[in-house]
């Protein structure tokens, strides 16, 4: 039997079980440790998902030799020395987005990465959707022809009320930005992986609809849609986005505008794409992920289906079931996972990784600076 690595989890909130049971999916890894922030969570949350060894301290984690790989499932303020921490201890590393909150602590991860020669990947998920990579490959094969515009969106409405609260509304914990930092990074790390062209430009415009919102004063956890009484929550002021939309100019001169919203009553997690070639549009919803929409002028449209008889090879390859076997979030993860941990047992680090790696971390930090300074200014910002 080929050897299993063994995953420590920093974080089980609501992406951490996800990355749990994902890492067990790959059938390419053992959880065998997790960090909580008090021993009596880390014991309560290792005996839920059945994991052996308990830390509140991640640092007493990376001391453990048997780790082979760290996922960081944190607070975005944790990122970047956790990460840090995670490869001076030699350890690979696998972080959730955003990878740190500022360029600077982005370029230092890369750079100790390169120097240690570690795998480093972010938990860019979106791409690992079978059709996403159908769709990408169209477009390398020239199906699609020169794309002209690109328009989308990512919509939530887990914000609508203002009793709805989380600490990704704090930037001092989620950094500057919120529904462009939080979500608006996966469209636009999805958009640039499908068409592989760079965006050159942006200008945004943000809101925040709640201006004020009632925080409880016990911890509540992300998605957990628990209802507050008048004497659970005090009002605090929100400084970060519930809404941006973002025109985006791209190196090749093609256009594009996205437009984030956490208050969207009606969609629950949305990711939307249609981009517009000469040849075709490609439409793609993740609400309905098993399903690639190929828009024709002088035809009908056509409805490609989540079957690895009807795609690309490279799609293939990430495409689990066999047609009319609905794949979806989970397994998108779990395909991520697989690629990381493949890559790692094959133990040569000279190759190109598939995966998105800390480069794809640090890119997102770059264009959601661009972004944020763009809102502030009212002006069209490079992307540097």
């Amino acid at each position: 039997m080929d050897k299993k690595l063994k995953v420590g989890v920093i974080g089980t909130g609501f992406i951490g079980p996800i990355h749990i049971e994902n890492a067990r999916r790959s059938f390419k890894a053992d959880v065998i440790a997790l960090v909580e922030k008090d021993m009596e969570t880390a014991r309560e949350k290792a005996a839920k998902y059945d994991i052996p060894l308990v830390y509140d301290d991640y640092r007493d984690l990376l001391k453990n030799p048997d780790i082979d790989v760290v996922h960081i499932c944190s607070p975005n303020s944790m990122h970047y020395a956790m990460a840090r921490d995670t490869l001076l201890a030699g350890k690979h590393c696998l972080c959730e987005k955003p990878l740190t909150l500022t360029r600077t602590e982005a370029d230092d991860l890369l750079a100790i990465a390169r120097e240690k020669k570690l795998v480093n990947a972010v938990h860019f998920n979106v791409r690992y959707y079978p059709l996403i990579r159908h769709a990408r490959e169209m477009i390398h094969r020239d199906d699609v022809g020169r794309i002209y515009a690109l328009t989308g969106s990512y919509l939530q409405d887990w914000l609508f009320k203002d009793t709805d609260y989380s600490w990704r509304l704090e930037s001092k914990i989620s950094g500057p930005t919120r529904a462009i930092g939080d979500i608006g990074s996966h469209w636009l790390d999805l958009i640039e992986y499908v068409t592989g062209q760079e965006i050159n430009e942006v200008m945004a415009d943000f809101e925040t609809f709640h201006k004020t919102r009632k925080k409880p004063l016990k911890p509540v956890e992300t998605w957990s849609g628990k209802l507050l009484t008048n004497e659970d929550y005090q009002e605090v002021p929100i400084d970060t986005e519930d809404y941006a939309t973002v025109m985006l100019r791209f190196k090749n001169g093609t256009k594009g505008v996205f437009t984030v919203n956490q208050m969207a009553a009606g969609h629950k997690n949305r990711v939307y794409f249609e981009i517009n070639g000469s040849k075709c549009s490609l439409i793609w919803n993740s609400e309905t992920p098993n399903e690639l929409t190929v828009g024709h002028r002088d035809r009908g449209n056509e409805v490609i289906m989540r079957d690895p008889s009807l795609m690309y090879p490279e799609a293939r390859e990430i495409a689990a079931y066999p047609g009319g076997h609905n794949e979806g979030f989970a397994d998108a993860s779990k395909h991520l996972f697989r690629e990381v941990y493949d890559y790692i047992l094959a133990g040569d680090m000279t190759a190109k990784p598939r995966f998105p790696t800390f480069e794809a971390g640090f890119r997102e930090v770059v264009l959601c600076d661009a972004i944020v300074k763009s809102a502030k200014t009212g002006q069209w910002v490079k992307v540097l």
